[in-house]
């Protein structure tokens, strides 16, 4: 029997950070508040995903791939990963910035004992007018000098702001300093990891009232102190097709954009494929199976054995994310 596609139970993370944004884009509790993160997909301990619907309801990630192995993940990923779900699928909504953070790369983790280390990517969902980011060193830097920047509180003068709109693309590499700023909605694709060193936290305290472990030692053994600015990618934006947005050793993601129903070739890749839409409802089928319904702030899981996957929008145009590595 074919593997249908998979959704999951969405995992929300309260921060100091976060605010409503979530709760209507996902029809959740209005009674809730600082949601920062909603984590889409994760096979991370302690917050691992499970299945919502179908016949594996209930079911968590480790045990679905378990269960379904090469079938759902694609032989070359399942030989690498095993039962680890590679990469971790969130919605970030800042009501206010996040801390200063950098995470360390793959080798660094390793060291420290972690699987792995975490690059990741942005697309920013929404913004407000004055929106922005900080990515990227300005000036060269000293370990020293960056860490007494940083217990000063002066930080952010030496990193790049980008100003950011609905649209735009970020590729953050482990070792790059990074911030999102005050209302900006967006998808975080990356490693499967939660390694964060947190560098500086304008000296606000945390949900408990207490302040927020800094990472100072950490980041600056961690930060790639040789790189220069770092701007968003350019990408096309033709409807009807898969837009390349990011290729990186980790996970290839695209941009979907269609007004009608169209058929998208999976035979190609011997890998899992993640659709994550965020404008538009539309149905999907695998090689002419029954459609699922799909709508906006859903995320699916697409088993590697499937060959063909036809999206028909309901009304208008529909937006999503497709990744697979």
């Amino acid at each position: 029997m074919s593997i249908q596609p998979i959704k999951f139970r969405p995992i929300l993370k309260f921060t100091p950070w976060g605010g409503k944004r979530l709760i209507e884009y996902k029809k959740l509790d209005k009674t809730l508040n600082n949601i920062g993160e909603c984590w889409e997909l994760s096979g991370i301990n302690g917050s691992e995903s499970v299945v919502a619907g179908g016949i594996y309801d209930g079911y968590t990630l480790t045990r679905l791939i378990n269960e379904l192995k090469s079938r759902l993940l694609g032989s070359k990923v399942y030989e690498a990963f095993g039962n680890h779900f590679p990469l971790l699928i969130k919605y970030i909504d800042a009501k206010d910035d996040l801390s200063i953070q950098v995470h360390p790369d793959d080798v660094l983790a390793r060291k420290a004992g972690y699987d792995n280390g975490k690059s990741e990517m942005w697309y920013i969902v929404d913004a407000g007018p004055h929106s922005s980011i900080l990515y990227g060193l300005q000036q060269d830097a000293t370990p020293e000098e960056f860490i007494e920047k940083a217990k000063s509180g002066t930080v952010c003068e030496m990193i790049y702001k980008h100003h950011v709109a609905a649209g735009d693309c970020y590729y953050i590499p482990a070792g790059q300093v990074h911030a999102i700023c005050a209302d900006t909605f967006l998808i975080e694709i990356q490693q499967s990891s939660d390694v964060t060193y947190r560098i500086f936290d304008y000296n606000r305290p945390g949900l408990d009232g207490k302040p927020r472990q800094l990472h100072l030692k950490q980041a600056a053994e961690a930060i790639d102190f040789n790189t220069s600015r770092c701007d968003k990618q350019r990408y096309e934006q033709e409807p009807g097709r898969l837009n390349l947005l990011v290729d990186c050793p980790y996970f290839v993601t695209s941009l979907g954009i269609y007004q009608q129903a169209a058929s998208i070739d999976l035979s190609h890749r011997d890998s899992f494929t993640l659709i994550i839409p965020f404008q538009g409802d539309f149905t999907l089928s695998l090689d002419g199976n029954s459609p699922v319904n799909v709508a906006s702030g859903e995320t699916l899981l697409l088993p590697a054995e499937a060959q063909e996957a036809t999206v028909c929008p309901k009304t208008g145009i529909c937006k999503f994310l497709e990744v697979h590595l």
